[in-house]
């Protein structure tokens, strides 16, 4: 695709949203400016991630222009504030470490978005087909699936830079008690529990020894079951909205705002 298909597109959507579209370049001056500071720093793992913004930043324009459909403006500017937030505040910014909740916050908007993707797509699909007609219960239901689906294939992903690279994208949390089947002395099967942990050491095979205070460092399990329960609040919350809208016609603004549309052919 050329260039100039995403010049046209932005201007597009400038014409429709002037708010949206300002919000965009504030953003993406943003990103440029960081780009370049991390650059300065030798810090090029992170200017690698501000690339990538850069290049989600057009994925909207990208799919409006291939698929023949438009994002809703407010729809672009939460995409937009949420890729920054992701990988410029979260990722390079590190506020994932350095503000509590961060993640969370993240994973739950995830879960919205997703479901109004996954909505709007089997509605798009539902209205535009004579031999495919869903109830609006199985149009909530699919885009509900739709969007948890997502949310456990990030949780694979997660996962697997972890195991293969150690990044650690599945964050350590502090428990001070545990349950495990496999420390119970008498091998009953049942689990063995231990409560009040202070401190943990872990010994290595070349003789070092770390200590973890505060408890026993969880590996990840923790941070995935809670990702995947705020994704399904997100997706339970949109997939409420988008049912009452098709069971009731009701109008809905936020479902006006958040439903990706076919573009209007009269205006090419």
């Amino acid at each position: 695709m050329k260039i100039l298909d995403y010049k046209n597109s932005l201007v597009n959507s400038y014409k429709q949203n002037k708010r949206t579209f300002i919000f965009y370049l504030v953003l993406r001056g943003l990103v440029i400016l960081t780009l370049i500071r991390r650059i300065f720093t030798r810090n090029y793992e992170s200017a690698a991630i501000c690339v990538l913004s850069l290049l989600l930043f057009l994925l909207p324009a990208f799919l409006q222009k291939q698929m023949k459909i438009e994002f809703p403006p407010l729809f672009q500017a939460i995409i937009f504030g949420f890729i920054y937030a992701a990988e410029i505040l979260g990722e390079v910014d590190h506020y994932y470490v350095i503000i509590p909740g961060w993640d969370t916050m993240l994973h739950t908007i995830n879960g919205f978005l997703c479901a109004a993707i996954g909505f709007s797509l089997i509605y798009l699909l539902n209205r535009g087909s004579k031999h495919f007609n869903l109830s609006p219960f199985y149009l909530t239901l699919v885009a509900f699936c739709f969007s948890m689906t997502v949310g456990v294939i990030w949780e694979f992903f997660e996962f697997t830079m972890d195991q293969f690279f150690a990044l650690d994208m599945q964050k350590d949390f502090i428990v001070q008690k545990i349950g495990s089947v496999t420390l119970d002395p008498n091998n009953s099967g049942m689990p063995f529990v231990i409560r009040d942990i202070t401190d943990t050491v872990i010994n290595t095979a070349d003789g070092k020894t770390y200590a973890v205070n505060g408890g026993y460092l969880d590996i990840g399990i923790i941070d995935t079951m809670k990702d995947l329960m705020v994704n399904l609040v997100g997706a339970v919350v949109f997939s409420i909205v988008g049912y009452s809208t098709l069971k009731f016609s009701k109008k809905s603004a936020i479902a006006d705002n958040l439903m990706i549309k076919p573009v209007d052919k009269s205006e090419d």
